[in-house]
């Protein structure tokens, strides 16, 4: 994992978390634009929104590490990490070339925080500087309080991510195993759609029971394997850290 050690919050981005295993399927005009922002190349901040699962956080923490490769001073903060914490943590993060801030709907209703956020979106554009904001709906569908800070989100670049269907999920279940080293089944991958929670978030965290499985087993991914594991997948869970 990355972890940026030099703000009041260490974030950790996982190692995963890069655009070449993300299935941009029909986003990819979204993924195009994280791209040029995470070079150096975007004039504008961006707005992304979409629902539990469809790869959100995945894009912003590798719009993060895309940009540090490429010497920029970028953080990821989510703000589901930032629960029970007073706006002051924001404090530092002004000074970034592109922060990228997960999780916005969290802090719908709360006058501090979208006051503190609305400051800091200010204080980023003043140096020229990028936000890449996601969320679980369009600005001026969140909620907030502070118009203010609606029409701010709304100034930039907004996109909705698309939803995918069965053959978008199956694409990216099959690519994230071709990440891992690993060879998916199309029956087996088909099998999990129809038997597995189906956002991207339930499939791949199953994946990783699948991959400690298969090399406990010696076993590939087949239709029998991956079934087998999901009706007794208890010992192949990762415990929480």
């Amino acid at each position: 994992m990355t972890i940026n050690t030099q703000l009041p919050l260490a974030i950790a981005i996982p190692d995963y978390a890069r655009f070449d295993n993300f299935y941009a399927g029909s986003n990819s005009e979204l993924l195009s634009q994280l791209k040029k922002i995470s070079v150096g190349d975007g004039k504008e901040s961006l707005y992304l929104w979409g629902g539990t699962g469809q790869g959100k956080s995945h894009l912003l923490q590798a719009s993060c590490v895309a940009a540090r490769q490429q010497g920029q001073n970028a953080n990821y903060l989510s703000l589901q990490q930032l629960k029970g914490c007073s706006p002051g943590i924001l404090q530092g993060y002004d000074e970034a070339d592109l922060l990228c801030l997960d999780d916005l709907q969290l802090i719908v209703g709360d006058p501090e925080w979208e006051e503190a956020v609305f400051h800091l979106y200010n204080r980023l554009l003043e140096r020229s500087a990028l936000l890449v904001v996601a969320a679980s709906k369009a600005p001026d569908a969140l909620g907030l309080q502070l118009a203010d800070l609606t029409s701010r989100l709304s100034w930039g670049l907004v996109y909705g991510l698309n939803r995918m269907d069965d053959e978008d999920r199956l694409a990216a279940l099959t690519l994230r195993a071709q990440q891992r080293g690993l060879e998916l089944a199309e029956d087996a991958g088909r099998y999990l759609l129809r038997h597995h929670a189906r956002d991207l978030r339930a499939l791949f965290g199953f994946l990783d029971a699948l991959d400690h499985a298969s090399m406990v087993e010696q076993r590939r991914l087949t239709l029998p394997f991956v079934r087998d594991v999901l009706i007794n997948r208890d010992p192949w869970e990762k415990p929480e850290t």
